[in-house]
């Protein structure tokens, strides 16, 4: 993607959030999402409040009584921003979110290239304000995602930045198999995404190395199949992989056992 069609998908999904949102009732708004501790209004009380701090707007002078569904210091930042808006109204989230995204949409479009290539510290390590940009992209979308599962309204599961969010999870994917799983040398594992944004993920196991293959084995080791929402919900540890593969959703063929590993193993969020 150039920098302007990034800039064009985080505004994407600002836009399918606020539609989502529009319509919501203060019962809504309150309902439990998969993010432990957090409802439908502490996910966007995230993303404003990650958004306002972008800005360079100052942490708000407040300490949560509760931490304990935060894994680290990033956690429990976003806690503090989640929970300084917990005695807000829903609406009054919503009014924060647009006004900052709107702010930051103004930064974004009027960014040169010199602007995009800046050193960032990013949620994964040293990057460029270019690379915390595409993991803003996925992140609003997965919590998005989270929200609308919370409040049964499905929609924005395909297009140009499901795309980005699919290409970012499949990243892992080598990852997963080869560094948490381990199989042995030769294994081949397919999972197959379905659906319009779903794809094919093909990986091989050369040594200790897992790295994709060019094309899928007619009878690779281990073949998994599943959603486009299955995919994402463990891969950014909102389901429990027993609970998943119990309900069946996803179809495994070839050596079960593997294929049980890899999904037991492919959350990789932070």
């Amino acid at each position: 993607m150039s920098d302007q069609e990034m800039v064009e998908n985080m505004e994407a999904v600002w836009r399918s959030i606020d539609g989502l949102c529009a319509g919501l009732t203060e019962a809504q708004w309150k309902t439990a999402t998969d993010c432990p501790g957090w409802s439908v209004q502490d996910q966007l009380s995230h993303l404003a409040g990650s958004e306002n701090r972008l800005l360079g707007r100052p942490m708000p002078d407040h300490t949560p009584d509760d931490v304990s569904n935060t894994r680290n210091e990033v956690g429990q930042n976003n806690e503090v921003l989640v929970d300084w808006r917990r005695s807000w109204t829903g609406a009054r989230v919503l009014e924060d979110f647009r006004e900052a995204t709107g702010e930051r949409t103004k930064v974004l479009r009027n960014m040169a290239p010199s602007d995009f290539d800046a050193p960032a510290q990013t949620p994964i390590g040293p990057g460029t304000v270019r690379d915390y940009l595409a993991i803003r992209i996925f992140d609003a979308w997965v919590h998005e995602q989270d929200m609308r599962r919370a409040v049964n309204i499905p929609g924005h599961m395909e297009g140009p930045v499901v795309a980005h969010a699919m290409g970012r999870m499949s990243m892992a994917i080598p990852y997963v198999v080869g560094r948490k799983v381990q199989p042995p040398d030769g294994a081949t594992v397919v999972v197959e995404v379905t659906g319009p944004a779903g794809r094919t993920l093909s990986v091989g196991m050369q040594g200790t190395r897992a790295n994709y293959l060019d094309s899928a084995p007619d009878t690779p080791t281990a073949r998994l199949e599943m959603d486009v929402e299955t995919f994402l919900c463990l891969c950014c540890g909102r389901w429990e992989p027993a609970e998943t593969l119990g309900a069946g959703k996803v179809a495994i063929s070839g050596d079960r056992v593997l294929g049980e590993s890899v999904v037991k193993e492919m959350n990789f969020m932070i």
